[in-house]
């Protein structure tokens, strides 16, 4: 029996060493697990014998040759520190960890990410100085360090990240002057530098920031002259409380003075100070990764610590298991095996896949990355859509702070292949942003861009309206803006057991004018569109403004969603009964299927009732209104309009398609109660 369990220890040192070696990140991993999360209370889910990439891990997200892609775990209640082991991650194109409590220094390493888009360490409570390594990112689009403790200057580094759009650092406790260097960011599109101790002038050549749209500077010690070229960013530019700040052209600024002019060029000379930790040399930027896009990843570089680190922890592991096995024989061999132990062991498993399941890695981020989806990174496939889609885009920036960070308090609704929150813009509007995944959406990223691009162009009062959007290559997301319906949608006010919620009748005559209008358009050609198909419209899909106007919402959504994905909710839509009957034989939608749709809305408009029955058509049919109509409106409508929208109705939800009228006739139909 000794040789036995010494062959059983052996095979389970190279087991375990196989699998240590094997896989560097998971390594690396669960360092960062110990720095983040150093009482193992938030993720536990993140364990030293598990896959990063296989959904099990909190946050984690692997790109398409399984290398760690991105880290989400923003808002987690972390209280640890972020930790060096991070630039072992040589794929990570996405960190996100705001929203949490992290204190202590940004490691210098995280400059070796070259891989990196998006950096969000905003509100926490990190120290310490920028570290100008961070310039080696060479990736970066986003960089968010706001909200912390941060200290010294801005380094002059950053200058060279040239792929960066939104840097934010408000909210700290940086020194010395706004590095000129700032304005060799050709594509910088937000600098928020506001609430900090920063003091000279603004350099003149920030102004010359071709992408530049906001510049804040509020709460310094700024002093000088304002670049008047900063006027073309109009109500961009926010400079309050710099007491030493003059210019032309600004209505709430003062006139310079020579006093001014003097006191610019005796802080001159501060532009010669330099920051000695930002020259020195960095032996691991030596080290050139491989882009994530080719086949494979360089493997991370190998330090002594971490391999006594390994050691340490192998062994550990193998004295624990060999306790186990020596306990575990020891029963076997005093036990039979039978039954009861069966069952014993079945129950232990189910528990150990409930408790599995429960700490799965959520929705949001538990995506198959494909480590090249970014369908606005090369500017010429965009072509002719470029300058127009530019005017639609949001940052991730403000989609976080409209949601507050994508807070369960936000949360309207989810499906399978998205979500719905409610957020408010900084300009005080509210909007609904619904989440997309990339597994959601076309693979093809042309056809993706021409799908959105088609979305910005539908404009109709019956429609919700697409404010705008952000494509996250970080996240593996892409977010559509849309302007929020304060009364929700029209299912609310059907199947209702008490009357204070009940549509009165010129209410619901308006909303069924309003749907045919709506759909009219969709099905219509103009010159920035071609017809297009709702393919789901319902009730669901009916949302209401103050003042209980219908807008249409989900139109042409399929235009960026693979059609696998669409057709999967249909199964909801035909148990609601919105499914015209030839669609079970075609598999086709067309004009007439929407039709089908909407003539079974305006049957539950009229009814109040979302489940129709057939009693409900005949006596329709038969003009009983008293017998279909909702009887929540005590007898308080027209009968000869319900005449009219019934008969409507009953035409739409004919079941040979050909028989059903365009939406041009039935809108002519509707006309006649507005012309009584």
């Amino acid at each position: 029996m000794d040789y036995f369990y010494f062959n059983a220890l052996v095979i389970l040192l190279l087991v375990t060493l196989q699998h240590v070696n094997a896989n560097p990140e998971l390594r690396a991993l669960m360092e960062v697990k110990s720095a983040l999360d150093p009482t193992n209370k938030y993720l536990q889910s993140w364990t030293g014998d598990g896959d990063p990439c296989s959904g099990s891990f909190e946050g984690v997200a692997c790109n398409e040759h399984r290398k760690v892609a991105n880290i989400s775990l923003q808002g987690k209640g972390l209280s640890g520190w972020v930790s060096p082991a991070l630039a072992e991650l040589k794929c990570l194109s996405g960190l996100y960890l705001h929203y949490n409590s992290l204190s202590g220094d940004i490691p210098k390493e995280l400059g070796n990410l070259t891989e990196l888009s998006d950096l969000y360490l905003n509100v926490n409570n990190l120290s310490g100085i920028i570290p100008p390594e961070i310039s080696g990112m060479a990736s970066l689009q986003v960089m968010e360090l706001c909200c912390n403790q941060l200290t010294g200057s801005i380094p002059k580094e950053i200058g060279s990240l040239k792929k960066l759009t939104v840097l934010s650092l408000q909210y700290n406790r940086l020194t010395d002057q706004i590095p000129a260097s700032l304005s060799n960011l050709q594509m910088l599109k937000r600098l928020d530098l506001g609430f900090n101790y920063l003091s000279g002038p603004i350099p003149t050549t920030l102004a010359n920031a071709p992408q530049l749209q906001v510049l804040d500077v509020r709460n310094n010690s700024l002093s000088g002259t304002v670049p008047s070229a900063l006027q073309k960013l109009n109500g961009g530019f926010q400079f309050e409380n710099n007491n030493g700040l003059c210019g032309v052209g600004f209505s709430t600024l003062r006139a310079c003075t020579a006093f001014d002019t003097l006191n610019v060029n005796q802080v001159k000379p501060f532009d010669s100070i330099k920051n000695t930790t930002a020259v020195k040399n960095n032996p691991v930027s030596a080290v050139i990764q491989a882009p994530c896009s080719q086949t494979k990843c360089s493997s991370s570089s190998k330090f002594r610590e971490i391999w006594i680190v390994a050691g340490v922890i192998t062994a550990t592991i193998l004295v624990i298991c060999a306790a186990f096995l020596i306990i575990f024989f020891y029963r076997r061999r005093k036990q039979k095996i039978g039954s009861k132990s069966e069952s014993s062991e079945a129950r232990l498993s189910t528990d150990q896949a409930k408790e599995f399941h429960q700490s799965g890695a959520s929705p949001l981020v538990s995506l198959e990355y494909s480590n090249g989806w970014d369908p606005f990174g090369d500017h010429r496939r965009i072509g002719i859509f470029e300058d127009h889609l530019n005017s639609f885009r949001f940052n991730l920036e403000e989609i976080e702070s409209a949601t507050h960070c994508f807070s369960e308090v936000s949360l309207l609704g989810k499906s399978s292949f998205s979500c719905v929150y409610k957020g408010i813009l900084r300009d005080g509007s509210i909007v609904a942003i619904r989440s997309i995944s990339i597994t959601s959406c076309k693979s093809e990223e042309d056809e993706f861009v021409k799908g959105l691009n088609l979305l910005t162009f539908l404009r109709h009062d019956n429609l919700v309206r697409l404010r705008g959007f952000c494509c996250s290559r970080g996240r593996g997301e892409c977010f559509l803006v849309y302007d929020f319906a304060p009364k929700g949608n029209l299912s609310r006010y059907l199947d209702l057991e008490e009357s204070s919620h009940v549509l009165n009748w010129s209410t619901r005559i308006s909303i069924v004018n309003g749907i045919a209008k709506g759909i009219q358009y969709l099905h219509s050609s103009e010159e920035n569109k071609p017809p297009i198909l709702h393919r789901r419209i319902s009730v669901e899909k009916i949302l209401l403004d103050r003042q209980f106007k219908p807008l249409i919402a989900d139109s042409g959504l399929q235009k960026l969603l693979a059609d696998d994905i669409v057709y999967s909710g249909l199964k909801t839509s035909a148990a609601m009964g919105y499914l015209a009957p030839e669609y079970v034989t075609t598999g086709h939608f067309t004009e007439k299927s929407d039709i089908y749709s909407f003539g079974v809305i305006v049957l539950q408009i009229l009814s109040g009732q979302q489940v129709l029955s057939n009693s409900m058509r005949l006596a329709a049919s038969s003009g009983r209104y008293e017998d279909f109509i909702d009887t929540k409106l005590e007898g308080n409508f027209s009968e000869s309009e319900a005449e009219i929208i019934a008969k409507i109705a009953l035409a739409c939800t004919d079941e040979v398609p050909e028989r059903r009228p365009a939406m041009e006739t039935l809108i002519q139909e509707m006309n006649r109660i507005d012309a009584g």
